[in-house]
This record gives C-alpha cells, sequence and structure tokens, in this order.
C-alpha cells in the first residue's frame, strides 16, 4: 500500500533505528569517523529529502484537508528548520568529534519532537479527512520524490519561513 501516512511512517522508524545505531557507535571504545559517517550521511540526507517531500507534497494537502492543518502545519516547518539547521551544523564538523555530537543530539532532539507531533496531530488528521484514493496517490509521488531525489544534492535545503510558507499554499 503506498498511504501517505503509512510511508511517512516508516521514515519515522528509520530515523528511529539510525539514530540508535548512532547510540551503539558512541557507546563503543573510539568508534572509528568512518563508521559514524557511514551511519549519519544517509540519515542527514533523508532528514533532508524527507522533510522537503513533505513540504511539497504532504503538507499542501493536510492544508486542504486538515482541521487544525494551519498551526499543524506552521509547527512542523518550524521543526523542519530546527532539524535542518542542525544537520548543517554537524555538516560542518569533523564527523566523531564534540562538536558534531553535540549538533546530530540537536537534530535528533528536533526529530524527535517533530516526528511525536505529527504522528499525533498532522498524521491522524489527514488519515481522518483525506480519502484512502488521495493518500494513496500522494504517497506514490512521495515514494517517487525520494527514489529522485536521494542522497538530496540537488535539494534547497535553506529553511523556511513558516507563515510564509503557509500563505503560499493558500
Amino acid at each position: 500500500m503506498d498511504d501517505i501516512t503509512q510511508i511517512i511512517l516508516d521514515d519515522h522508524e528509520r530515523f528511529r533505528r539510525a539514530f540508535a545505531r548512532l547510540d551503539e557507535l558512541q557507546g563503543a571504545e573510539s568508534a572509528p569517523a568512518r563508521d559514524l559517517a557511514r551511519v549519519w550521511g544517509p540519515l542527514a540526507a533523508l532528514l533532508d529529502v524527507h522533510a522537503i517531500a513533505e513540504e511539497e507534497i504532504f503538507y499542501p494537502h493536510l492544508l486542504r484537508k486538515g482541521d487544525d492543518a494551519k498551526e499543524e502545519t506552521l509547527d512542523a516547518i518550524g521543526d523542519h528548520n530546527d532539524i535542518r539547521d542542525a544537520v548543517h551544523d554537524a555538516e560542518r564538523e569533523p564527523v566523531g568529534c564534540d562538536a558534531w555530537w553535540e549538533a546530530v543530539g540537536r537534530a535528533r532532539v528536533a526529530n524527535d519532537e517533530h516526528m511525536a507531533e505529527e504522528e499525533r496531530e498532522g498524521l491522524a488528521d489527514f488519515r481522518r479527512n483525506a480519502s484512502i484514493e488521495l493518500r494513496e496517490t500522494l504517497g506514490r509521488r512521495f515514494r517517487d520524490f525520494e527514489a529522485e531525489h536521494r542522497g538530496g544534492h540537488d535539494l534547497d535545503t535553506s529553511d523556511k519561513d513558516p507563515q510564509t510558507y503557509v500563505d503560499s499554499q493558500a
């Protein structure tokens, strides 16, 4: 099934597993930077690609269909900015140094908070108000977007003003 709400939840689980793997590596005696980079690189890219896919595919439709979609979307775009900022900060540091771990930790906290809110609010709201046909159509677009932009190097990962984003979707 290509339900966009399930695809987003599946990505959330991938995020949780990757952060758990970083926990294991951090707990290991002198984990090599290359091992950390093998986990963090794909995770950082997926965090960026996933956020942009949500902004291009999921949130515009939530704004049209959801009951409390404006507030949910404003909050989500702000969360995406926090995640992006932390990912970018980690990219500027040597993998495994204290500043890198601090930035990765900020990405995790922001992402954990975002996922919890999105699962409890935006995704539930969309499941209640959007047809399964729409959810599956959007799910296929979401999968295609993530496949097309794997690695995220071709995407603009700069922050978005939440209010301007919401206003532009009206």
